[in-house]
């Protein structure tokens, strides 16, 4: 007897759609490994820079886990991620930190919408698949990190909030734009949202209601730096 997600799967364009969500997301945990690489490079001194490179392995493993995913879809990981590399990319080159510690910023806000935008995806598709996004957006450690150094540095110098408040600013309004250009890059990963598993989607009402999630979350995240949003 076939599974629930096996009998999803027997649909073309959800297949297509799960794979487009694991493409988008497995490119964007490439990028952020990436991202925790260089940040590494402006650690101040050797203890941090070994807990930024031991979060960089961490999203590795997350990537790793998604291109596993696409595979067993009987997909090619490289052509999953093509689509959205571009919108990706763009992001974080119009998002480049200046700073250690604006890229620390940018790694707990910027990472925090994209995986709350993920998993807001993945209520629309089955729960293997949704499992596998929750895993790969897990940033708890990384999270742990951002608070302590962030935290560390206002209370050294309370000037340094308000210069990284109006950063987490401008990260939420690129984050957003990116996660719509995601949502809409593909037909089969919009279908998600609007359509759903079997007709299960969203509606616009709903559409904008996530929209104020993601934006209520990054208030909180602001929050917890100590800083204003």
């Amino acid at each position: 007897m076939d599974s629930p997600r096996e009998d999803a799967l027997a649909d073309p364009e959800y297949r297509q759609a799960v794979v487009d969500l694991l493409g988008a997301l497995a490119y964007a945990e490439l990028s952020a490994f990436t991202q925790l690489v260089a940040d590494s490079e402006e650690a101040p001194n050797h203890g941090l820079k070994a807990r930024v490179c031991r979060l960089a392995v961490a999203e590795f493993g997350q990537y790793e886990d998604l291109v596993a995913g696409i595979r067993d879809l009987g997909a090619d990981p490289d052509e999953a991620m093509a689509p959205f590399t571009r919108s990706i990319d763009d992001f974080h080159a119009r998002t480049s930190a200046t700073t250690w510690l604006e890229g620390l910023v940018k790694a707990y806000v910027g990472e925090g919408i994209a995986g709350d935008f993920y998993r807001e995806v993945a209520a629309y598709v089955d729960p293997s698949t949704r499992a596998l996004v929750h895993r790969a957006v897990d940033d708890d450690a990384q999270s742990d990190l951002v608070l302590e150094v962030v935290g560390n540095a206002i209370e050294a110098d309370p000037r340094v909030a308000g210069r990284l408040a109006l950063w987490g600013r401008r990260l939420v309004g690129e984050a957003l734009s990116q996660a719509q250009h995601v949502a809409v890059e593909r037909d089969g990963l919009a279908s998600l949202l609007v359509g759903g598993v079997h007709g299960a989607g969203a509606d616009l009402a709903e559409l904008g209601r996530m929209f104020t999630r993601l934006t209520d979350a990054h208030t909180e995240r602001m929050t917890r730096l100590g800083l204003s949003a």
